[in-house]
């Protein structure tokens, strides 16, 4: 298991009132964020003792942490066995791909008659920033980023929080699979594009490219999956 020190909470999910996250909270939100970055293998024991040295708390916290988590589908609770970090199958991970095609496709179409200038102008600066990084591990987080930015303007709070638990849940085995499979150039030029058709509020064609976006990072993550070695 790791014994790094907690990661530190993004501002984003800071309470908005400026006070201060409750301890299961901090847990919540730092184990949420190691899961993704990969630290714990699908699969993997999370011990209460050790996440509670982790994050400098008592277990209390850490059970609560965990069974929110577990809601979220990051974490498996069994008895007899405790917490681990719930893997999923291939399988499991193109469908909910699926699932993100509705979901995003929806929340493009609500979004595109709303958006502004500001928001045009955030999601140029995050692709600006996508095309001079040459770490792989970071194009997935601009990939949420540009994404994240284009559907916050469909005004549904619902929806947007089923985009992120979907996302969060594919996240950690498509991100870095998908972007050395893939490349940059592609999602790169599409990510422009799509942009482009939001900007000249072209509902129907951003809504059709977003899907064949989609589609192709199912196409890339199976075919990274082929690449892997076999236990055999």
């Amino acid at each position: 298991m790791p014994k790094s020190a907690a990661a530190p909470i993004a501002d984003d999910k800071l309470p908005k009132d400026g006070s201060k996250l409750s301890a299961s909270a901090m847990v919540r939100e730092g184990l949420r964020r190691a899961i993704l970055a990969g630290d714990y293998a699908s699969g993997g024991q999370l011990r209460q003792d050790e996440l509670a040295e982790r994050f400098g708390t008592s277990r209390i916290p850490v059970r609560e942490a965990l069974r929110q988590l577990e809601a979220e589908g990051l974490v498996t609770i069994e008895v007899n066995k405790g917490a681990t970090v719930t893997a999923l199958s291939l399988s499991e991970v193109l469908e909910l791909l699926d699932i993100r095609i509705a979901l995003e496709c929806r929340a493009l179409q609500l979004a595109i008659p709303n958006m502004i200038d500001a928001d045009f102008e955030a999601a140029e600066t995050i692709l600006q920033d996508y095309a001079r990084s040459g770490d792989p591990t970071q194009w997935g987080e601009s990939n949420w980023a540009f994404h994240s930015v284009l559907y916050a303007p469909c005004g549904r709070e619902k929806l947007l929080g089923m985009i992120e638990a979907n996302y969060g849940q594919v996240g950690r085995f498509t991100r870095l699979n998908v972007s050395r499979a893939a490349g940059k150039e592609r999602p790169l030029r599409e990510h422009w594009e799509l942009l482009n058709h939001c900007r000249s509020g072209a509902v129907a064609k951003a809504t059709v490219l977003l899907e064949e976006h989609i589609t192709y990072s199912q196409k890339a993550l199976v075919a990274a999956f082929r690449k892997l070695p076999s236990d055999g």
